[in-house]
Parts: C-alpha cells; sequence; structure tokens
C-alpha cells in the first residue's frame, strides 16, 4: 500500500468520523450518517488496498 493511499484512506475515515460526531452533537441524522458512510469507505478502501499488497509479493 502507497504511503499517499494509506494517508488518504486515514484521512477520509477520519473525516467521518468527525462529521458523525457533529451530527450527534448536533441532532442531524442525515450528517451522523454521511459520517457513518465516509468511515466506512475509507475502511474498504484501505482493506483494498491492503488485498493488493497481499497478491504483490
Amino acid at each position: 500500500m502507497s504511503a499517499v493511499d494509506k494517508a488518504k484512506n486515514k484521512a477520509e475515515e477520519l473525516a467521518g468520523k468527525a462529521k458523525e460526531k457533529v451530527g450527534q452533537a448536533t441532532g442531524d441524522r442525515d450528517t451522523e450518517a454521511e459520517g457513518h458512510k465516509d468511515q466506512a469507505k475509507g475502511n474498504v478502501k484501505q482493506a483494498g488496498e491492503k488485498i493488493k499488497d497481499v497478491f504483490k509479493d
């Protein structure tokens, strides 16, 4: 996994966590759900990169 991709995926995950917390704090369920979705998307991308690394070797 390239360091750049790993950093981008982690940033997306952290942004999702922040968005989820803002949604919880303001009572905005849409923002909270969107944040949760962003976290999941970042995690899936990280998993995909790890799988690519396994098959590289």
